[in-house]
This record gives C-alpha cells, sequence and structure tokens, in this order.
C-alpha cells in the first residue's frame, strides 16, 4: 500500500543569491489549485525565494506559459501546478501525456521546473495531494525546482555567460565539419 511507503525527502538548497520563481497554475478545479499554491509558496518562502503566480485556462497551457517565460522573463525556475481527473474519454491521457512531455522537453532544454500537475483517477485523491499539511504536492514540485536552481548555478559558476553556448555536442549531419567540404 503506498500510504506505508516510506519516502525520502532532500533539504531545502540554501541560497546566496536571490532566487525568482514563477508558478504557473491552472485553476480548473479552484479549491485543488489553491492547496496546490498554497504548498509550492510556503516552500518557496521556506528556501527565501520569490513568487510570482499566473494562471493559464488548463494544463495543456502551462508548458506553453513556461516556455514563454522562460524565453521573455527573468526567471531562475518554474512551478507547473493543475490537476487533471480521469473522466470517460481518452482526454484524460492526452492532457497527462502532452503537458508532462512539454514540461520534460523545457526542462531537458535547461529550464528548472517542478511539475505539480496531479494526475488522479478521483477528487479524493487529489484533495490528499493537494493539502499542504497533508501530501503538499505543491510544495514538493517548488523543491524539485529549487533543487533544480540549485545544480544550475552549481554547475554554471566560474563559466563564462556564453560557454552553454560554445560547450555542446556538434552533431554532423553530413558532409564535413571544417573547410569548404561537399556534402
Amino acid at each position: 500500500m503506498a500510504s506505508n511507503t516510506e519516502h525520502h525527502q532532500l533539504d531545502l538548497p540554501q541560497f546566496d543569491a536571490p532566487v525568482r520563481l514563477l508558478i504557473v497554475v491552472a485553476p480548473y478545479y479552484k479549491a485543488i489549485a489553491e492547496g496546490l499554491i498554497a504548498g509550492a509558496r510556503a516552500t518557496a518562502e521556506a528556501a527565501g525565494a520569490t513568487v510570482d503566480l499566473i494562471e493559464v485556462p488548463g494544463a495543456l497551457e502551462i508548458p506553453s506559459a513556461i516556455g514563454i517565460a522562460g524565453r521573455l522573463a527573468n526567471y531562475d525556475g518554474f512551478v507547473a501546478l493543475g490537476c487533471v481527473v480521469r473522466g470517460e474519454t481518452t482526454h484524460y491521457d492526452t492532457v497527462c501525456n502532452d503537458s508532462s512531455r512539454g514540461l520534460t522537453l523545457l526542462g531537458l532544454n535547461g529550464l528548472c521546473i517542478g511539475n505539480g500537475i496531479l494526475t488522479v483517477e478521483n477528487m479524493e485523491q487529489a484533495e490528499v495531494r493537494a493539502d499542504p499539511n497533508g501530501q503538499n504536492k505543491g510544495g514538493g514540485a517548488a523543491a524539485a525546482a529549487l533543487h533544480l536552481i540549485a545544480l544550475t548555478r552549481k554547475w554554471a559558476s566560474g563559466r563564462s555567460p556564453d560557454a552553454a553556448r560554445r560547450d555542446h555536442d556538434v552533431i554532423r549531419l553530413a558532409g564535413e565539419m571544417e573547410g569548404s567540404g561537399r556534402a
């Protein structure tokens, strides 16, 4: 039974410089969203981070909003919050898979994201997971983002600002890498 499983949680990271988080929430289930937000805010505050909040229509829009903010705004990390409850159609699978895939792709491209989009069978499961005094999945998502920010700062220290652009793998699709060779 999952409720009897012991979980280990990492201590929150400590930061020397300010941390800015953007919480992106889909408040389709308002009470669930409010619990997730409360948990995320409390965790961010415990780590000394400042938080901004925006709302989007649904879980599918969360990755797009984070992608836009990642390009155009100045945040260290992002917390994705929402809830998808299984219904009678395959729409549940689409929303769960595509929102998760979108967040994963953004993360693989360098954004620090904590995924707190609940994917549940019923509202009772959502209530337990969203409760900041219960499973606190909003707080867990904020903690995940904070840990990724700490790793990014650790590994980026001492590197020049353009090092990330220079230090990447080159993949040759065709032709020669140097000179005026022909493909």
